[in-house]
């Protein structure tokens, strides 16, 4: 069986779902076909490296400033980390942002321009393009913030064969303001490469040293 596909919530949770055949789930049924499973164990990157490739989606959304962005034609030419989250998250967004932040500041400046990291909103309802905004300045603030419909955002997931994100009402003895909610999303950093296709996703629990590690070898600068 492939690596597990893991959704953030509260907690993150298993789902049945595949990403792109290769991330089967760690409970419930295998979705039809078989599992496509990770790469040779000698590929030196230290995500999960799909035994296929992910073309990268074609689709358009709107950034934080209110203006249409073509994520293929944007992104072209770049390595680009791909991210569906929520400004809300308790933990696996703010996590995956700082965590990849923190290696970003430590990179040369001809390195990061390489590197386009993209966060999607799964909570558009809630994630203004201000908020996002606000919120992924914490982080880098040249990380770029999309918005859009729930139904645009879902299609871009189903695309992926990603979950569709899952709103989930907070635990009864929790105390926050009233309509608050959290939202499962699936929870892998999916790294398109300069030439396009994705070829290894990163799970929740990636190490900074991990992306210390992998981040060079994706653009090509590592040493050795």
């Amino acid at each position: 069986m492939g690596s597990p596909l893991l959704l953030a919530g509260r907690r993150a949770f298993a789902s049945g779902f595949l990403l792109a055949g290769a991330l089967a789930a760690c409970s419930g049924p295998e979705a039809d076909g078989a599992s496509r499973g990770r790469a040779p164990a000698r590929d030196p990157l230290r995500g999960i490296v799909l035994a296929e490739p992910i073309d990268k989606p074609d689709f358009r959304l709107t950034d934080t400033e209110g203006e249409p962005f073509d994520f293929r034609a944007e992104t072209d030419g770049h390595v680009t980390l791909l991210f569906f989250g929520y400004t809300h998250c308790p933990d696996v967004c703010p996590v995956h942002m700082g965590g990849i932040a923190a290696v970003l500041r430590d990179m040369g400046w001809q390195a990061r321009d390489q590197i386009r990291v993209v966060f999607v909103t799964t909570d558009p309802e809630r994630d203004t393009p201000e908020r996002i905004r606000v919120w992924l300045d914490r982080f880098d603030a040249r990380f770029i913030g999309l918005t859009g419909s729930r139904a645009e955002i879902d299609s871009i997931q189903r695309a992926l064969n990603l979950p569709a994100s899952v709103v989930q009402p907070l635990p009864e003895n929790e105390a926050r303001p009233e309509g608050a909610y959290l939202v499962g999303h699936a929870a892998q950093v999916i790294a398109f490469g300069a030439d396009g296709p994705a070829r290894v996703v990163y799970p929740f629990g990636t190490r900074q040293a991990d992306w210390a590690h992998d981040l060079p070898r994706l653009i090509g600068t590592a040493g050795g």
